[in-house]
């Protein structure tokens, strides 16, 4: 058995474990590793596991893992979060900006005190399909606009959007929306991956606001998730949406040692 060192953050309510390869001698992890560290029951519990490892050119590499163990390109808040993780590591620096690799691309970002502010991918494309629309901020997310997200049962509605053959074989993130005001949005994301709703979705968050761009042309929104409030900027041509940012807590939970079998 092995003792694992790892530490927990939350970005509004979207928890994550981090894991430190620094040194490049962290164990290889398998699918049940991932998944038995992220169950809410008989593990630490968390909608994903980060590690943060070296990569010439940049502060840091960002790799993610969704609680079931599958990899995935990208997670916002996850990022948010690896970021005041490598801060507190000592590789980024309070108030200044950074460079870090993932696997959706590259990414800027600061930190400030259980804040982060994160520049996502560029958004060039948004199809409109099954009545919403479908559009690629690190990951797929489909966003549908409704009166009342708390009137939506998303544990069944939204997996016939997340399996809907309009999006592949890998499926799709589900996000219900409400708008609020011309900049107020209100979002509720069913998590491929997770397979049920998470209290936040950071590229879910960003998705939601090019769908409410869309409808009321702003570019800067306060998002209210469940776990939270966020805000997202960017500028758009009414066709691409560029230096998009992504800003929200960033908070440590706790330290802890996990045994491996």
């Amino acid at each position: 058995m092995k003792n694992l060192k790892f530490r927990k953050y939350q970005g509004a309510g979207n928890d994550f474990v981090m894991l430190d390869n620094l040194d490049g001698k962290l164990p290889e992890l398998s699918t049940s590793d991932i998944a038995s560290m992220c169950d809410r029951r008989f593990g630490i519990g968390a909608d994903g596991i980060l590690i943060i490892s070296r990569e010439n050119s940049y502060s840091f590499r960002m790799k993610y893992y969704n609680s079931d163990g599958s990899l995935a390109s990208f997670c916002g808040n996850g990022a948010r979060c690896i970021c005041a993780f490598a801060q507190e590591l000592g590789v980024v620096e309070f108030g200044k900006t950074f460079d870090f690799i993932a696997d959706d691309g590259s990414h800027k970002a600061v930190c400030s005190v259980q804040w982060v502010d994160l520049q996502m991918i560029d958004v060039d494309e948004v199809r409109s399909v099954l009545g919403g629309c479908f559009l690629n901020t690190g990951v797929p997310h489909f966003v549908k606009i409704v009166s009342d997200v708390d009137s939506v049962d998303i544990m069944h509605e939204a997996p016939s959007y997340r399996h809907a053959e309009e999006f592949g074989t890998a499926g799709t993130n589900v996000n219900f929306i409400s708008i609020e005001a011309p900049s107020s949005i209100r979002v509720r994301t069913f998590e491929r991956g997770v397979e049920g709703e998470t209290l936040a979705c950071g590229t879910g968050i960003v998705a939601s606001s090019i769908a409410a761009s869309i409808q009321t042309g702003k570019n800067d929104f306060d998002v209210h998730a469940q776990g939270g409030k966020l805000k997202v900027h960017f500028v758009s041509d009414g066709r691409k949406y560029s230096d998009v940012w992504l800003s929200g807590p960033a908070v440590k939970v706790f330290d802890g040692v996990w045994n491996m079998a």
